[in-house]
Parts: C-alpha cells; structure tokens; sequence
C-alpha cells in the first residue's frame, strides 16, 4: 500500500548541506586541520555558492595558511552576499588587521556592532581593542576592551589582557596586576605572553619576588617562546 511517502530518504536542500559542510569545515579548522577544513568548506561553497558564511570561514581558514589574495577574494563574496552580517564584517575586520591595514579593519568591527542581534559582540570590541593597540591608540583600544568585559558572557580573557597591557604602558601598576590576576584566575595554564606581562609589571613595581616567580614559570613552561627571548634580551618595555 503506498501511503504518499517515499521509501527513499529526501536529500537535504542546498542550504542545509552547505551549513553542514561548513560547520565540519569550521570544526576541522579549530582542530588544526586546514585541508580537511578547505575540503568540507570548498564542498559548501560549490552546493551553494551563495552561501556567506561558508565563504567566511573558507577565508579565515585561507588567511591562516597565509594564502591572502585568496582569502580577501573570498571575504569580498562573502560580504557581497551578507553586507551586514556582524560575523562576516568582524572576520574581515580581523583580517585586515592581521594583513597591517589596521584603521581599515575598525570600520568593519564597529559595522558588526551596529547589529543590535549580534550574539558575541565583546569578539568585535576585544579584536578591535587589539588592533587599535598595535597602533598606540590606547584610549581607543581601552574603551573597546571595557565593553568587551561588560558584554562578555565567558569572562572576556582576551580583553582583560589588553587593559592590563595599557595600564602597564601607562605606568598605572596596580590597575594593570588587577586586570592580569583576573585573566590569570581564568586561565590554565597561563599564556607565555600573560606571564610576561605579569613579569614586566611587577619589574616595574619594584616587586622582586612576584617578578622572579613570572620569570621561573615562563623558563620552566615556555623556554622557546618568543616572550621569553625577550626576557632574556632583557627587553622589558
């Protein structure tokens, strides 16, 4: 008796098996597995080429192997697609940063912030925070970071890492330990960069024996680290 269905099972729709083979591409990606990522995201884009997401994470992933052309061709159709998409802009805010062209990057992550639906908006102010800093625009970089803190449901790690680093330019010794210690709480292990900042603000302070403590964590945990290079150049600012 045929009751109207069919025995065979019905193919997913364009869309449902484009989000499938990015969220697996984004997965492999975060697992340190960029060619399974490309493969799984390059399946995606080809089912639905219009898909803006996909060509999103296929640029991330195209940045990191340092394949840059590829990746702004692929921002670019993404953002053609979705203009307003907040992930879409504040990953190609990243990427500019990352790629020097610093001031251009801000107009993309305060475009994600215009989107009062944007889940995760402390990524948007911390990546801008990072980038401003790289550029010495503290007081910029430290309102970003301050919103990233207020809006941050997982702690903002990243954020508290940079106020510490302004306070620490700034001279402001005990707003910068506050900041730090509040990253360090949430952190395991430490960073070798959160113990280097830890190390140099107590150098700083005059505090020898929290000084020597960040320098035999940062010896004993990440003896080949550029932050301990450094430590051992002696270049503390």
């Amino acid at each position: 008796m045929n009751d109207g269905r069919s025995s065979e099972p019905t193919p997913a729709d364009p869309r449902t098996r484009a989000r499938i083979h990015t969220e697996l591409g984004a997965l492999y990606f975060q697992e340190g597995n960029p060619a399974a990522a490309i493969d799984h995201l390059s399946i995606a884009i080809q089912v639905d080429p219009d898909y803006a997401t996909a060509l999103s994470v296929r640029g991330l992933v195209l940045a990191d192997l340092k394949e840059f052309a590829k990746a702004d061709a692929d921002f670019s159709r993404a953002l053609s697609r979705a203009p307003n998409d907040p992930e879409i802009n504040n990953n190609y805010g990243w990427f500019l940063c990352e790629t020097g062209k610093v001031r251009e990057s801000v107009a993309y992550f305060e475009r994600a912030l215009r989107d009062p639906l944007y889940e995760t908006p402390d990524r948007a102010h911390t990546n801008a925070g990072n980038c401003l800093l790289r550029i010495g625009e503290l007081e910029s970089a430290q309102r970003h970071y301050l919103q990233a803190v207020r809006l941050s449901r997982t702690g903002a790690v990243p954020a508290r890492l940079g106020l510490a680093d302004i306070f620490f330019r700034q001279g402001n010794a005990d707003e910068a330990r506050i900041y730090l210690n509040d990253a360090l709480r949430m952190m395991e292990p430490a960073s070798p960069a959160a113990l280097w900042l830890g190390l140099r603000i107590e150098r700083k302070a005059g505090n020898k024996s929290a000084e020597s403590s960040f320098a035999a964590q940062l010896r004993g945990r990440y003896p080949t680290s550029e932050e301990y290079q450094q430590f051992l150049k002696g270049n503390f600012e």
